[in-house]
């Protein structure tokens, strides 16, 4: 067996440390109170016709500003390539249109053509039930119902009133030829002058940008230059990437839709393809709309199923091969949100500004996230929609373990197992949950039954780890394998700074592990047992309650070289100093090792052989692998001390005062 087991092994990924950075650490997050957030709503809403246009050139400008810049590279002035890169973007976009205004008249018009094929399938699903159809019994059904609303009372009609010829009235429209003009341009007015709002502030926004970002600075974030200027660019950053990114993926996957709806003999297959490429900026749903209509239209063209089910299997396809290869392929930077929070800002956007609002509401989120990542006062809309973890990993098990929940643990062991080995998830993972148990059974807020339930799925999770234990002690009976991970965790090691202490054989050694004081201080002990077991070595393990007084003769130490007993309490010192004492007068040539748990990183080596001395125990840990390290060490073991016995002091003598003699 292969004796290199590392603390810093690490696989290729993101290492550990990255997770723990990329957890919060501020244990909690100030809220706005609720007028504010209710203002706020509120002046968006009622504002609308100000601030739509205003967040639409907004976008457009984090989108156009690349090209912008790589105009201004390539030797052309500002103002040119202002203008080029705004008058492209809009001419598209016009020609977009142009081009979907087409396409649906020419589909008006040939819509009637489809009714035949229509009424064709209609009956052959009639055809298909039992007994007469199911559509002709519901269809029977609803016209019953309806007659049955529509019936009215009959009432008598009065006999005294005479019956009144109905007169014939003739309406003239009488319309001047300006006002039919204005009906007609009166509709478009309003979109126009948006629109060219529009460009006249993505213009000026361009130009001026230095500006307004100056003018940002001063009004917002004067006092931290460093963390506003992060917040302006971590903001164009992730939406100028999010809109090119989406439009690569949206042109990605129209261009196939286009061509397999023409090949299919699909009508107006140019149109079909340029609504799913836009229709794909709305999140979840447009996909959805964009697929349903060309379904239609498949439905409604042949007289046969043959062309429905191959437009469905073309979509299908597309789907799966632009959601699974395209999509993370292209989205090396990701835009921050949960999936969550997009349907809920897709929910609140489309309420606040309508159909517009619903395309905006990705981007527009992004920016709320990244606001909240850089401004303490908004950090609650980081944790509410950004998909980064709000919990380090240590607290997020230690919620697990409360809740009683050893599954979903595992669970999040695995993850981080799947790049760490077992020896670092326990250190700095595992064991620090247990560590906030332990605070919480000191501070009174555990009670003793919550408190066996902590350490029963702590238990329980070693256990369900002893396939990835088994796996981990696989890899060290190969002596290829381990010597290629070795190599690699040794260079990723020095790149990250970790420290890659070599943990020792354990074939041949036996060692007991114990918990010091508690249920939580056993659920350690199992830990450790596991990662030695790793190592090669024989290991047994006891309770807490073995190591009373009463019970430590009961114990069998024949065969065991080394007892490494735990607590996670470090006001055990003198808890720690009669076990040590108990054991050695057990058996006088055992070791015995204490392990103080602690945080990891925590500077405590230094005192390790000063109390080591002081209890008289052979080695003193802080953490799993300097308890590793110990109980596999070789070393002979330190000899018991003999107490020092006091000696009672003994008081003069008191002089007797002499006796008077009579006279």
């Amino acid at each position: 067996m292969a004796a290199n087991r590392r603390n810093g092994m690490h696989s290729s990924g993101p290492g550990l440390a990255g997770i723990f950075s990329a957890a919060r650490a501020q244990p909690r997050t100030s809220l706005p109170t609720v007028a504010t957030v209710v203002t706020a709503v509120a002046a968006l809403y009622f504002g609308r016709e100000v601030f739509l246009p205003i967040a639409i050139a907004l976008l457009l400008t984090f989108a156009l500003a690349p090209l912008v810049s790589a105009l201004k590279r390539a030797g052309i002035p500002r103002l040119p390539a202002v203008v080029v890169s705004v008058l492209g973007a809009f001419t598209v976009l016009a020609l977009f249109s142009f081009i979907v205004a087409t396409q649906v008249s020419e589909l008006a018009q040939n819509i009637p053509l489809y009714q035949a094929n229509i009424l064709t399938k209609v009956r052959s699903l009639k055809e298909t039930g039992v007994g007469g159809g199911i559509i002709a019994r519901l269809s029977g059904v609803i016209e019953r119902v309806g007659q049955e609303i529509d019936q009215q009372d009959p009432s008598p009609p009065a006999a005294d009133k005479p019956r009144r010829e109905p007169v014939p009235v003739e309406i003239i429209a009488r319309e001047r030829p300006l006002q039919v003009l204005q009906n007609l341009i009166g509709p478009l007015i309003s979109p126009l002058a948006s629109a060219g709002l529009i460009v006249i502030v993505v213009i000026f926004m361009l130009l001026e940008r230095e500006d307004l970002r100056d003018r940002f600075i001063r009004l917002v974030g004067y006092g931290d230059l460093h963390r506003t200027t992060q917040a302006l660019q971590d903001a164009g950053k992730r939406v100028g990437q999010y809109l090119l990114t989406q439009l690569v993926v949206n042109i990605v996957y129209a261009i196939p839709i286009t061509v397999g709806l023409w090949v299919l003999g699909i009508p107006n297959a140019l149109l079909w393809g340029l609504l799913a490429l836009a229709l794909r900026f709305v999140p979840y749903i447009g996909p959805v709309i964009g697929t349903l209509l060309p379904l239609f239209l498949a439905l409604a063209v042949a007289p046969g199923w043959s062309l429905l089910l191959w437009t469905v299997a073309l979509f299908v396809v597309m789907e799966l091969v632009t959601g699974n290869v395209i999509e993370p392929w292209l989205y090396g930077s990701r835009t921050g949100l949960s999936p969550l929070a997009i349907i809920v800002a897709a929910i609140f956007w489309t309420w606040l500004w309508g159909p517009l609002g619903l395309v905006l509401s990705t981007p527009l989120t992004v920016c709320l996230v990244v606001l909240g990542r850089h401004v303490p006062q908004f950090e609650f809309l980081d944790v509410l929609f950004g998909n980064e973890p709000v919990l380090e990993p240590h607290a997020r098990l230690y919620q697990r373990l409360l809740a009683g929940d050893p599954e979903e643990a595992t669970d999040h062991a695995e993850e981080i197992l799947e790049e760490k080995y077992l020896v670092e998830f326990y250190d700095r993972v595992a064991i620090r949950a247990l560590l906030l148990g332990e605070q919480d059974r000191i501070r009174g807020v555990m009670g003793d039954q919550q408190r066996r339930q902590v350490a029963a799925s702590a238990q329980t999770l070693v256990a369900n780890l002893d396939d990835s234990a088994k796996e981990e002690a696989d890899e060290d009976d190969d002596p290829v394998a381990a010597e290629e991970t070795g190599s690699r965790d040794d260079k990723e090691a020095q790149e990250e700074g970790v420290d890659d202490t070599e943990l020792p054989d354990g074939t041949d050694m036996s060692v007991l592990c114990a918990g010091g004081r508690g249920e939580l201080d056993d659920a350690a002990a199992a830990m450790l047992a596991q990662v030695l077991e790793i190592q090669g070595a024989t290991v047994s393990k006891t309770s807490f309650a073995d190591m009373e007084p009463a019970s430590i003769r009961r114990l069998e130490l024949d065969a065991v070289g080394t007892v490494v007993v735990g607590f996670l309490n470090r006001d055990s010192v003198k808890h720690a100093r009669f076990l040590v004492r108990r054991l050695k007068r057990a058996k006088p040539a055992l070791r015995v090792g204490i392990v103080f748990w602690s945080e990891p990183g925590s500077d405590e080596k230094n005192t390790a052989a000063r109390l080591a001395t002081d209890i008289n125990a052979d080695f003193v840990a802080h953490g799993m692998v300097d308890a590793v390290l110990g109980a596999l060490s070789h070393e002979p073991p330190v000899a018991l001390k003999v107490a020092a016995k006091r000696r009672m002091r003994r008081r003069p003598a008191r002089k007797k005062a002499p006796l008077a003699v009579a006279n």
